[in-house]
């Protein structure tokens, strides 16, 4: 008796035999008519240059959800197209070889190939395939394509005004929340003079346990958010128990002493550092107010200033403002300027807002550059803590600087090295600076050399 699967009744037989080329898909269509669209730019004070497109698309990659990888794919690809290929009349197409292509990612070949086609699915690149299915192209004396088969970088250029849109609506979400932040550290610091205050006239009860308790829960989730609204709702809730600690404290003294009518000032900064006040209900189910107060850090451990005692706190304050360096935004740090940080670490670059950048715009483009570098958020932090800011970013900086050849294991755990050195007390970035000045090959693929990594950033 003859049985046919269930798989099989569906299926058609077909007289042809594979065919050997590319399978079309509705994504890898989109992408085909994106680069038909690809009119080139013209030549003058206007044109859109290469670099322009590119540093267009690694600004909008991390809002569009694309992998390091994909940045990493694109990046490379550049480093073969010039920008006469960029013109009317040409089309930037790149030939990079196949075996070049695997050495340079360390990929098999069917992983190369899936990365490829990844990237044609994407919308970002268009292959060009030669009769033969082989990467070739050729010049002429004034260098524009004759012929070529390869990557067609085209639909970037198509796509270059949604990378800057998204780029930009990302630049307007982190200053949100960097805003959102900024006032949560205020609420957080008028609730903790408050606390210690009411500590210090003895007041403590149940509603004072709450209210640093609960105080307590929401900075410390606060560290963690990453979505805008979130943050507005925690942010909006610590306001609302700073406010309230405020008008317990002000009544609890007025009761104590009648004659005291002038009101505690949470916060004896400038006047536009002042907590945000609002009027405060409060609430008989505070999990549903707080959103995320009931979420822990990372480490699994409420490590904010919160949960220590008064004097403690007071002690550790007066010690950190002890060990700060003051400085200017454009002045020198590690006795490097901007500019000249910049021109020894070029990745730098395409992640700057500005042509004149101070120690806050070098700060934020490390922050984006460290994704490149395969360096994760939580050691980013850890470095921001260890090192100061401007300082992780000059050692991020560095490691930007190295040849991908120079590493032993990735520029994630050369970084990793750093940070424990600076911890260790034994990191001298000011060393590794006049070595770079120095000599530049040490910049432009010199071969690594044993036991390199532990011993370049040494103290002498």
């Amino acid at each position: 008796m003859q049985t046919e699967s269930a798989l099989g009744a569906h299926r058609r037989s077909s007289g042809r035999s594979p065919s050997g080329l590319r399978r079309l898909s509705l994504a890898m269509l989109a992408t085909g008519k994106m680069a038909a669209d690809f009119k080139g730019t013209s030549e003058g004070q206007g044109a859109t240059r290469p670099g322009q497109v590119l540093a267009a698309f690694k600004a909008a990659a991390p809002h569009l959800g694309l992998s390091p990888r994909v940045v990493h794919a694109i990046d490379w690809l550049f480093t073969f197209t010039q920008p006469q290929d960029w013109c009317e009349g040409s089309r930037p197409v790149v030939w990079p070889s196949a075996a070049l292509q695997r050495d340079t990612f360390g990929l098999e070949k069917t992983q190369a190939k899936m990365l490829n086609r990844y990237l044609v699915e994407l919308g970002l690149v268009m292959m060009k395939d030669s009769p033969n299915g082989k990467r070739y192209g050729k010049r002429d004396r004034q260098g524009r394509i004759v012929e070529a088969y390869g990557f067609d970088l085209s639909p970037l250029f198509t796509r270059l005004a949604e990378f800057q849109a998204v780029a930009e609506r990302g630049r307007a979400l982190r200053e949100r929340m960097r805003h959102l932040r900024r006032r949560a550290t205020i609420a957080r610091n008028g609730l903790l003079q408050i606390l210690d205050t009411a500590a210090e006239q003895g007041l403590s009860d149940l509603t004072w346990r709450t209210l640093e308790a609960e105080g307590r829960a929401l900075a410390c989730s606060l560290r963690t958010i990453e979505r805008i609204e979130e943050m507005e709702i925690g942010v909006a809730s610590l306001e609302r128990r700073q406010r309230e600690a405020l008008e317990r404290l002000e009544t609890q003294l007025a009761s104590v002493d009648p004659s005291s009518s002038k009101p505690v000032n949470s916060d004896p900064k400038e006047p536009e550092n002042r907590p945000h006040q609002y009027n405060y209900k409060p609430s008989s189910y505070p999990q549903e107010e707080t959103v995320v107060a009931s979420k822990e850090s990372k480490s699994g451990v409420a490590n904010t200033d919160l949960d220590q005692a008064p004097a403690v706190r007071a002690k550790g304050q007066q010690e950190g403002q002890g060990d700060r360096v003051a400085r200017t935004d454009n002045g020198t740090v590690l006795r490097i300027k901007t500019d000249e940080l910049v021109q020894l670490a070029p990745r730098l670059r395409p992640y700057l807002r500005t042509s004149s950048p101070a120690w806050p715009d070098i700060v934020e483009a490390a922050d984006w550059l460290r994704h490149d570098l395969g360096v994760s958020k939580s050691l980013w932090g850890d470095a921001c803590l260890a090192m100061g800011r401007e300082k992780a970013a000059i050692a991020l900086a560095i490691v930007s600087a190295k040849p991908e050849g120079y590493f032993t294991a990735s520029p994630g755990s050369y970084f990793h090295g750093m940070v424990a050195r600076e911890k260790a007390g034994t990191l001298n970035l000011a060393r590794t600076l006049w070595g770079l000045r120095e000599n530049p090959r040490r910049r432009a693929g010199s071969p690594p050399r044993q036991n390199r990594e532990k011993g370049e950033f040494m103290n002498s």
